[in-house]
This record gives C-alpha cells, structure tokens and sequence, in this order.
C-alpha cells in the first residue's frame, strides 16, 4: 500500500508534546475563500441544476451561470465582511483567475489576502496531461501577479494522484491543506524532503454541507459554533486549528451572507483566539519545530 505509510505516520493527538501558539492562543481559525475559474467549454465541476432528462449539456449554462454570479457579486459581499471585521483570507485560487478576474484577484491582493495555488483553471489534476506543468504554470502566474511564490497548495477539488506531493516538493511549495485527517500541523514526506499539512476541513465547507447534503442556511453558523466550541476547549491543553472554507456563489449568496458574518462575529467574542492564515499557522508551527 503507497498512501499513507510512505507519507506519514499515524500520531494519535493525545500522544503529542503540546505545542504554543502566538499570545498563548488556544486555537488558530482560518478561512479559505476558493475562487475558480471554469470552462463553460467543459462539464461543469459542480451543479446545482440537473439538465433535462439527464443529458450531458455543453455549454451547461444554469451552472455555469451560478458560479459566476459569485465572481460578479457573491465575493465583493463576503469581502466587505471580512475587511468591515478587519480579516485577512487565504485564497485557494485558480491562477487562471489573476488573468480572467483581474479585478477580483487585485481586491484580494490589495486586501492583504494569502495566495494560495489551487490550480491553474478548476478541474481534477487526474484529467491533466501534464500534472507538473499546470502545478508550474500555476506557480508562476500567481508569482508574477503578487509578487511573491505561493507557499500553500489544495488541490482542486482536494484531488492528488500518487505523485502530486512529490511535485508540489519539487516546484518550491511548502504546505499542503488536501489530508483533512487532524486539527493539528503535521508533516508529510517527500522525494524532496517534507510538506506541512495545514488543517482544512470538508464538514465546514460550503459544498459538502449545502450544495451535497442540502442543509438549510441557517445549519453553517450552527455547526461552525458547535465546532468552534469543542477545539477551543480542547484547545486550552494543547492549541488546535479550525478552517472555515466557503465559495463566493455558495456562501457569498443574499440568503447565506448573514450566517457568514455571524461566525465571525461569535469567534471575535473568545480571547485567545488566533485569526489568521495558512501561510502563517505553517511558519508558526515550523519555527517551532
């Protein structure tokens, strides 16, 4: 079996030495607004609409349509609430988007938001010809618009083959976010010496809980409280970290945007909370090891 022994060894959480956090914070919260580009000369990556009598439509224009209104509108929504709350994101982005939104890749720039590689257009990278040259391009498309080269990567769609760690490695990236298996940093092993994995989450995080189990609106705030509750009392022996991930046509929607605000609102409320990114929880936990 290749994954994971060859990748990491199980680590029960009891079984850690406690690690800090900055301010003797309890638990580090993040949140990755993925933005996307997609082909609407292709299957859509996700639907919300089901063409008629089940047929593969090309171009799908209903849900091609729905996850652009959230790069028309849906995003500036859920950027006002974060900058109004004095937040900085991490975006998992699709590099291709610093050319086709420019405007919107500059908001996020100038908000001092982390870029995160996220590929280079939405799609597996199982569908790619050439796995390292979308990684590479993707690399230098968000260094030459931010001036700067990513250090964190999620796969799209959370996807990896056998061999994406090792090229990730390769091509200069430092952490990952696609093993949602632990609340804490641990690290990963390479061709090229070791990836950090950075928590991220798939039950806080828009698509599963709206798009795929079609909860109410209402149930993200719910959840993100009861989460919340639990790693910051867990927190208090030894620091945990929570990620928030949402999409700008899913959470950035008239009907969601105030149970988005909420969350925030409630977290804000806690001392000892560590409000931050991807970027810097993995510099935190690398310097302390």
């Amino acid at each position: 079996m290749r994954l994971p022994p060859e990748r990491f060894d199980y680590s029960p959480i009891t079984a850690r030495p406690p690690w800090k956090l900055p301010k003797g914070a309890r638990i580090a919260v993040w949140t990755i607004v993925n933005i996307e580009e997609w082909d609407i000369e292709k299957p859509m990556p996700r639907g919300v609409l089901s063409p008629p009598q089940g047929a593969t439509v090309i171009p799908d224009v209903p849900n091609w349509a729905w996850h652009e209104y959230g790069m028309r509108v849906g995003f500036w929504r859920m950027l006002e609430a974060l900058a109004r709350r004095r937040i900085r994101a991490t975006t998992a982005i699709n590099a291709h988007v610093c050319e086709a939104y420019a405007p919107l890749a500059r908001a996020m720039l100038d908000a001092g938001w982390e870029f995160m590689g996220h590929g280079f257009v939405q799609g597996a990278l199982h569908l790619l010809p050439d796995q390292r040259a979308a990684i590479r391009a993707s690399i230098e498309t968000l260094r030459k618009f931010t001036g700067k080269k990513p250090r964190g990567w999620l796969g799209p769609g959370l996807t990896e083959t056998w061999e994406t760690l090792d090229l990730l490695a390769e091509e200069g990236i430092e952490y990952v976010s696609d093993w949602v298996n632990d609340d804490q940093p641990y690290e990963i092993r390479t061709r090229k010496g070791s990836l950090v994995s950075v928590p991220y989450t798939l039950e806080l995080n828009d698509i599963p809980m709206m798009v795929i189990q079609h909860h109410t609106s209402g149930e993200w705030l719910q959840r993100a409280k009861d989460q919340f509750d639990r790693l910051y009392a867990e927190g208090a022996r030894s620091p945990r970290v929570m990620a928030l991930a949402v999409h700008p046509y899913i959470s950035g929607v008239p009907h969601r945007i105030k149970y988005f605000e909420a969350v925030y609102d409630y977290i804000r409320k806690h001392k000892g909370v560590w409000l931050t990114t991807g970027e810097e929880i993995y510099e935190w936990y690398r310097s302390r090891r």
